[in-house]
């Protein structure tokens, strides 16, 4: 089942889905932005065997700032015992991510939903 979203910042969404929390970022994803996401994407990827999706899908501007939270949370996450899976469909920000070598790592799926049925393959 999947709940409505709730905006705890304008370039964060956070909501369930399928077990996953899927964090959503949106908009422009610079410096000013990451320090607002930081907080909480560090209090969301923070738990112990944490079930987590990234969607970039609304993302519209991805600098190294975006790379450093990505990172950051796919390192949290694994470190908890956790999971993380990737959505990103922009083909500048998809160039960024393979540029940096974090798609060898962290494989993007295009669909929310594809991710979801790649973390629970069933």
């Amino acid at each position: 089942m999947r709940e409505e979203p709730t905006p705890p910042t304008r370039h964060l969404r956070v909501h369930e889905d399928r077990g996953y929390t899927v964090l959503e970022l949106r908009g422009e994803i610079d410096i000013a932005s990451a320090a607002e996401i930081s907080p909480l994407l560090d209090r969301l990827t923070g738990r112990e065997h944490a079930r987590v999706v990234l969607d970039l899908r609304p993302v519209e501007f991805f600098d190294c700032s975006g790379l450093r939270l990505v990172n950051r949370a796919r390192r949290r996450v694994l470190e908890r015992g956790g999971r993380l899976h990737l959505v990103c469909d922009h083909p500048l920000t998809l160039r960024v991510l393979g540029a940096t070598g974090l798609t060898g790592i962290l494989p993007p799926h295009p669909t929310l939903e594809s991710a979801l049925r790649a973390a629970d393959p069933r």
